[in-house]
């Protein structure tokens, strides 16, 4: 069956932190598309004022949510919170995806077409037909070896770890250990894959276009970068 004449409900979950010049253009793009579509915004109270786009997004759109944290938690956390707050929800799929416009809402088909035949889709950034722009060539390194060191230590047969472009079946995110997880960061993304692939759920990815933000500016720290690679060997030795 073609994505498009699919009747199943999908959620996706948008963490946001200082978004402003972002989240409205994200959010009215993933509307347009032929699908059932809602949209969860999880913002983390940002001094630029996110949350109060995000909640007039809201009231002109009942397609829109948003839950407001008190403090920045990070990315991950965001993510983890929207999981528990869905997980009551009347949905089928459940996707993430970052804020920025680093990922195109364009490809959300290809992810409903590819999520029938697995639990767990990715957006590869390594994937054969990705691309990724805007990225300087350290920046690809790094991606490239970080990448590599979590494929290493957690063996899932996966190209990228780290990407937050993902859809999962409602079912399979319920039945994730979410109070285990205490991971923080990007780095939440290796631990839910990990968590699923010890389930012996199926986990797919899709080639996606990458896109390096060109409004605001990145919120990943390089503390966070530095405290991913100890949380991949916790990770490791924590389930095993």
């Amino acid at each position: 069956m073609n994505a498009l004449n699919d009747k199943q409900k999908s959620l996706i979950i948008i963490p946001t932190y200082n978004e402003r010049d972002n989240i409205a253009r994200l959010v009215e793009a993933i509307l347009e598309l032929p699908f059932d579509i809602s949209a969860l915004i999880v913002d983390d109270n940002s001094p630029d004022k996110t949350g109060i786009i995000a909640d007039e997004l809201a009231r002109k759109h009942e397609k829109v949510e948003v839950l407001h944290r008190k403090g920045k938690g990070g990315r991950g956390s965001a993510c983890l919170a929207g999981f528990r707050y869905a997980a009551s929800l009347d949905v089928d799929y459940i996707f993430e995806m970052d804020a920025d416009l680093s990922h195109d809402p364009k490809e959300i088909p290809d992810f409903l077409d590819k999520i029938k035949n697995y639990d767990a889709v990715i957006g590869s950034r390594y994937a054969e037909g990705s691309r990724i722009i805007n990225w300087g060539i350290s920046r690809r390194i790094f991606s490239k070896l970080a990448n590599y060191y979590a494929r290493l230590l957690l063996g899932i047969p996966i190209t990228d770890y780290t990407n937050g472009y993902r859809c999962y079946r409602k079912e399979v995110l319920n039945s994730l250990d979410i109070d285990k997880i205490d991971s923080s960061g990007y780095i939440v993304l290796s631990e839910v894959a990990y968590q699923l692939a010890k389930k012996g759920c199926t986990i797919g990815e899709i080639p996606t276009v990458f896109v390096n933000r060109r409004r605001g500016e990145s919120n990943l720290s390089i503390k966070e970068i530095t405290d991913a690679f100890v949380s991949l060997l916790r990770i490791r030795y924590r389930y095993s």
